[in-house]
């Protein structure tokens, strides 16, 4: 059985759905949030990617603050920001002013990917050189603006400068979980995408943790996709939108995410099946009692202190029923 404290949040990028626009997307992550709030999730992050036509949280702090606006309690934060996409200063200001909107509901989850393609970064008029390897000293700088400001400081953020707006790092390879050990920062780790690092990332992070002043000690949230339903059929059948998300990503398909299907075989070959499953082996599809038992099971392999479920559902309807149905088995 699961522990009763492990609390449930919640993971949203505003999927742009086949059918529908950019503004029906919007749309329905703030009837998503309101209803993840409801249903009693602890958090609702969004995450920032660009240039890609079936996801609409490019503009992450500008959404975050549409969605804060529309929601009394549920925190809210980013899953994450790139932070080599920006300065550290103006990620400070960004947070600075969501925390000064919405005081004691934000997080702000950083990750050192670009979130996108290379052009794409060029566009962005960021260094693609480094790729990454400075995220360590940028992640310090961020610190430095977010911390009260020292005697003499020429440049502070305002606002930012010491509102103790919690730090998270995202990782899936263990570059994030020895960097978040080392600083003494709560890991989320993505296995919904990246699970074959997954336990010597949790493993890495554990074993090599420095308490720090903002964490005592290793604190990791697990991110996992869910599709849950009334019925296994009708689960195993929404989740070949996911299914789809990923044979496009693999062969470079960008479209609007996918209407689902009855019969995945006629759109994949097994090359293709074998490399998408093994991907998103720790998805767990089905009925409320099947979900509950998947994410107790990754409880315990993985012994997370918080699980952030991620779902990509065509139908706006399905996928709030979904993160109710997975809040309802949960903390039942």
């Amino acid at each position: 059985m699961k522990d009763a404290n492990i609390p449930l949040s919640l993971l949203d990028l505003a999927p742009i759905t086949e059918g529908h626009s950019l503004a029906d997307a919007i749309h329905n992550s703030v009837r998503l949030a309101r209803a993840a709030e409801d249903a009693g999730y602890h958090r609702f992050w969004m995450a920032e990617h660009h240039n890609m036509v079936d996801i609409a949280s490019a503009a992450t702090t500008v959404i975050l603050s549409h969605i804060g606006a529309r929601t009394d309690k549920i925190r809210i934060g980013s899953g994450g920001i790139m932070l080599p996409n920006h300065a550290p200063l103006v990620v400070a200001e960004q947070f600075g002013t969501l925390e000064t909107l919405y005081p004691g509901r934000v997080d702000l989850g950083l990750g050192r990917a670009p979130g996108t393609d290379q052009e794409t970064l060029q566009a962005l008029r960021r260094e693609s050189r480094t790729r990454g390897l400075d995220f360590p000293d940028m992640l310090e700088e961020l610190q430095h603006f977010l911390a009260e400001p020292r005697p003499g400081q020429r440049v502070t953020a305002v606002p930012g400068a010491g509102l103790r707006i919690p730090l998270w790092l995202l990782g899936s390879s263990t570059f994030s979980a020895q960097l978040a050990a080392q600083k003494g920062l709560p890991l989320v780790f993505a296995s919904h995408f990246a699970p074959d690092a997954m336990l010597a990332a949790i493993d890495t992070y554990r074993a090599g943790f420095k308490p720090s002043e903002t964490l005592n000690e290793p604190y990791v949230m697990v991110c996992v996709n869910v599709v849950a339903a009334e019925t296994q059929k009708e689960a195993d059948r929404l989740a070949t939108t996911e299914l789809q998300k990923f044979v496009n990503l693999g062969r470079g398909v960008d479209m609007k995410l996918p209407k689902p299907v009855d019969d995945m075989n006629a759109l994949w070959h097994p090359t293709e099946a074998q490399r998408v499953l093994t991907q998103l082996r720790e998805s767990i599809w089905g009925t409320p009692d099947v979900v509950r038992a998947g994410l107790e099971d990754l409880v315990r392999r993985t012994g997370a202190d918080e699980i952030m479920v991620n779902s990509w559902i065509h139908d706006a309807d399905a996928r709030i029923r979904s993160h109710q149905l997975i809040a309802g088995c949960w903390n039942s």
